[in-house]
């Protein structure tokens, strides 16, 4: 079933109301030509991220506008020394990742994570210890990854990563690489089906970039 504007409207408004990780009361949605506008205030950044996602799963969902601010009570919030305290310690403590390979910097709540790590999905997994903490406003992940693989090899290994994915329709899906850098071109039925295809390709051993061209049809 594909909604209308106003049909797509109430089915993100929904979703929202559905997600256990979201607090929908103040969260705004409006709709245009399956571009969802996310508008409102939440008390948490994992929560912003959270509504973003339950939005994008959405049949329908062409594009998502993120304007949700962040909110913390002034009793609540922690400054930007005890957030960088706090987040070094979490990346510290986790197994998953290796030690002293991160460098964190904060802002106004606004974390940057920096440094050099072997794979993506390490890479993901600092951002979401970050996101979790009291305090953070936003995250800019500037976290490099390590080349190991050929161009050629990283090209193969992405095509067979959107091959497998039982979530992905692949056959509209076309694949470049170069340098590391791998871009994708072509069409899917979703924004969530988009999603799914960047991860995929970031899975791929070798990827230190991932350009995403794909259209939603």
């Amino acid at each position: 079933m594909e909604y209308d504007d106003k049909q797509l409207q109430h089915a993100v408004s929904a979703a929202l109301d559905w997600a256990p990780d979201v607090s929908s009361a103040h969260i705004g949605v409006t709709t245009k030509d399956g571009v969802v506008t996310l508008s409102g205030h939440v008390e948490r950044f994992g929560e912003k991220v959270a509504a973003e996602r339950a939005a994008g799963r959405v049949k329908g969902v062409r594009g998502i506008a993120q304007e949700i601010e962040v909110r913390y009570l002034s009793k609540d919030k922690t400054d930007d020394e005890g957030i960088a305290g706090k987040a070094l310690q979490v990346l510290a403590w986790d197994t998953m990742l290796p030690t002293n390979k991160i460098t964190v910097k904060v802002e106004h709540g606004w974390v940057t994570l920096s440094g050099e790590l072997e794979w993506q999905y390490q890479r993901s997994i600092a951002e979401k210890d970050v996101r979790r903490l009291n305090g953070v406003t936003g995250i800019s992940n500037q976290i490099h990854l390590a080349q190991h693989a050929q161009s050629s090899d990283v090209k193969h290994k992405v095509e067979d990563a959107l091959k497998r994915d039982a979530m992905l329709e692949a056959t509209g899906i076309q694949v470049s690489a170069e340098n590391h850098k791998v871009v994708l071109s072509g069409h899917v039925r979703s924004w969530h089906e988009r999603e799914v295809a960047e991860r995929a390709a970031w899975a791929a051993p070798g990827v230190t970039d991932v350009v995403d061209h794909i259209a939603i049809y």
